[in-house]
């Protein structure tokens, strides 16, 4: 697929894979918009891509445990585009980050349910809009563990917590997101 001009938002793209997701379609003419909670890490991306003698990303900071900032994210993007050719829901959290004990979110939801999963799913949703305009456009939900079904009965993983249940959780979600077509 040609990238060239081709508005793409990548969350989670100041480390690891999206950052390397992002210098890509940097270097390959994409607009790109990056996403993260750390500023300065940000700011290291954008100097990296702007050393490598392409456009600057534009950076929109926010926390995906947290849904207002979620909301937030999706508000900034829909104010400033009229388009998203691409999303690329990357963030998320591990089953080490911040230790392997059942969190919280300032929502009241299991941590990693609430960055892994509500999060990706809130911010598709409220930027719909933006990818129906830019239609075919595409949603690539990026996962690192076996998909493993929702539990309904304990959605909120309140039983038998293994903190690599939430994540199993997301890449079963992620392995069933559809591509938005002129239809949609």
């Amino acid at each position: 697929m040609n990238m060239q001009g081709k508005t793409v938002l990548i969350t989670g793209s100041t480390d690891g894979v999206g950052r390397y997701v992002a210098t890509r379609l940097a270097a390959d003419g994409a607009n790109v918009l990056i996403h993260g909670r750390d500023a300065s890490r940000a700011q290291a991306l954008i100097d990296e891509i702007r050393r490598s003698g392409h456009e600057a990303p534009a950076f929109y900071q926010a926390d995906l445990s947290s849904l207002a900032d979620a909301r937030r994210l999706a508000d900034a993007v829909l104010a400033d585009h009229k388009r998203l050719d691409v999303l690329v829901s990357n963030a998320g959290i591990g089953s080490q980050n911040q230790g392997p004990a059942r969190q919280t979110s300032a929502d009241g939801h299991e941590l990693r349910f609430a960055v892994n999963y509500l999060a990706g799913f809130l911010l598709a949703h409220r930027l719909l809009p933006l990818l129906k305009a830019a239609a075919p456009a595409r949603i690539v939900n990026v996962a690192s563990l076996g998909q493993h079904p929702i539990d309904f009965d304990d959605v909120m993983i309140t039983k038998n917590y293994s903190a690599r249940a939430p994540m199993r959780r997301a890449s079963y979600r992620r392995s069933c997101s559809p591509s938005i077509s002129p239809r949609s």
